[in-house]
């Protein structure tokens, strides 16, 4: 069989550093070709070539469609040629409609037939189970659903082949069977789908023929059959994987330091209580839309706490801004890291260091670079991260050193407690070993961390104590011998009851 698309000796440099070195690509006509490898492996740059979005660099670089040569300027080229793309993070009109999103990159004509697109709106909202009003404005959407609204309206075109860059990592269970059903179904019907995911798990269940690639070369390209997860792992790494995740020891002190009382935002959630003690993790779990989200953001006073109160070292304090949160000495990672979380066209210092400005300048308010300079490289080489200069992009970076960075600046600041809103989330397994080593770190330095995190064997492997939502409540705390899968998964449903 003769492949759809062909690339041949594909190379991208950033900078000095070569996110690509002649890597060959091609995808077969009805087939689900995954794509993997760790952040930084060039995964996701190869797609934003192939779509348009960065252009070939080098005469040797080709791209075939039906074996005729191609050139894409830009991604409506690759529309053009039947190609539609699922970002990483959803790219969406935040103040359109859900139905206006749907259809925003196929409207041609200045005569909109509003009623026929409803019709066909209907029909992609119940492929993809979606449960919310077709004039809903995005901005009212989750994460989650920003996704799947994406997903749909790559569905609109007709296109022959889709890219789907981690597709599912905001997600849940159900929400992911459901995109995997449809994934088969596209299949069946003579689509072509490249699947990105660091869910090596949905890797097996759905692709056809699996491309490994590492520090931007090829690996090599198999088919399903001939790999397994741990084989797929060693390709990835280079190496086994050294580090098995098991429940670390308690390092508490044992004395409460940061402590809610029944707090509560009316029709948002209610009557949640936790105590935390220095170096002491506490796992926030529930199934997306419980309301852990909401309480992280209530405890940070981007939507201030209602009822109840919040106690810090014994003593009630008032939060109503993330700038009160942060002079109490509280720290947020946003679930949404490029839109919450960094500045993506400032550079890796910016980003590092805008939560200190009293030490990167002088009386005169004028920023000292070499100061700056000198904590931001401190930071990013205490965290491990990978970039070919402090004045490269942040946007430039891979997911799992974008989470670095959002990670750096708020460690450089050095706060008492920590709120990490799904800190693993679209990074690849090497990615999240150096996260869970941050996160032991900063509770062996005595901090006190909150971690929310679908990934229910995070929250066993890391937490000292799991607090469990289910509708906006709390259903369950569990430590010690209670502490497990079972318990936790029970009061996400509410069966505890």
């Amino acid at each position: 069989m003769e492949p759809i698309l062909r690339a041949t000796e594909i190379c991208k440099v950033f900078g000095k550093a070569q996110v690509l070195k002649d890597v060959n690509f091609d995808i077969l006509p009805g087939e689900v070709h995954a794509l993997i490898g760790e952040n930084g492996a060039g995964k996701s740059t190869l797609l934003k070539i192939l779509f348009g979005i960065y252009l070939l660099e080098h005469e040797k670089s080709r791209i075939e469609i039906d074996g005729k040569a191609v050139v894409f300027h830009s991604p409506k080229d690759a529309i053009r040629h039947g190609i539609a793309m699922i970002h990483q993070e959803p790219l969406v009109f935040k103040d359109l409609s859900v139905l206006e999103n749907l259809f925003a990159g196929y409207i041609t004509t200045g005569v909109v037939n509003w009623k026929k697109l409803e019709k066909q709106a209907v029909k992609i909202a119940d492929e993809l189970t979606l449960n919310m009003p077709l004039n809903q404005k995005m901005e009212k959407l989750s994460v989650a659903e920003q996704q799947l609204i994406e997903i749909g309206a790559a569905l609109v075109s007709n296109a022959r082949i889709i890219f789907m860059d981690e597709p599912t990592a905001s997600l849940t269970p159900n929400e992911v069977d459901n995109l995997l059903m449809i994934i088969k179904k596209l299949k069946e019907s003579g689509k072509s789908i490249v699947y990105i995911s660091h869910r090596l798990g949905e890797i097996k269940k759905i692709a056809d023929r699996i491309t490994v690639l590492r520090d931007g070369s090829l690996v090599g390209t198999y088919t399903n059959d001939e790999l397994d997860t741990d084989d797929m792992i060693r390709l990835m790494l280079g190496h086994e994987l050294a580090i098995k995740r098991k429940k670390r020891q308690r390092a508490a002190s044992g004395e409460s330091f940061f402590q809610a009382e029944q707090i509560g935002i009316p029709g948002i959630f209610n009557n949640v209580s936790f105590s935390i003690g220095k170096g002491e993790i506490l796992g926030i779990a529930g199934l997306m839309g419980s309301g852990r989200t909401e309480v992280a953001r209530g405890l940070f006073g981007v939507t201030p706490i209602k009822e109840g109160r919040i106690l810090i070292n014994n003593i009630p304090v008032k939060i109503s801004s993330p700038k009160e949160a942060m002079r109490h000495g509280i720290a947020m990672l946003p679930e949404d890291r490029q839109a919450l979380g960094l500045f993506l066209e400032q550079t890796i210092t910016f980003n590092s260091t805008f939560s200190v400005p009293l030490e990167i300048t002088n009386r005169f308010g004028m920023v000292n670079r070499e100061r700056e300079d000198a904590i931001s490289s401190g930071g990013c080489i205490n965290l491990q991260t990978k970039y070919s200069s402090l004045n490269q992009l942040v946007s430039e970076l891979s997911g799992g050193n974008q989470q670095k960075i959002s990670l750096a600046k708020w460690i450089i600041k050095n706060p008492d407690i920590f709120i990490l809103d799904e800190p693993t989330r679209g990074i690849d397994i090497g990615a999240k070993e150096e996260v869970y080593r941050i996160i032991e770190q900063l509770a062996a330095e005595g901090k006190c961390v909150i971690m929310i995190s679908s990934e229910l064997a995070e929250i066993l492997a890391l937490s000292d104590k799991v607090l469990v939502m289910y509708e906006g409540k709390q259903s369950a705390e569990l430590e010690g011998e209670e502490l497990n899968e079972i318990k936790i998964l029970s009061a996400a449903h509410d069966m505890t009851r």
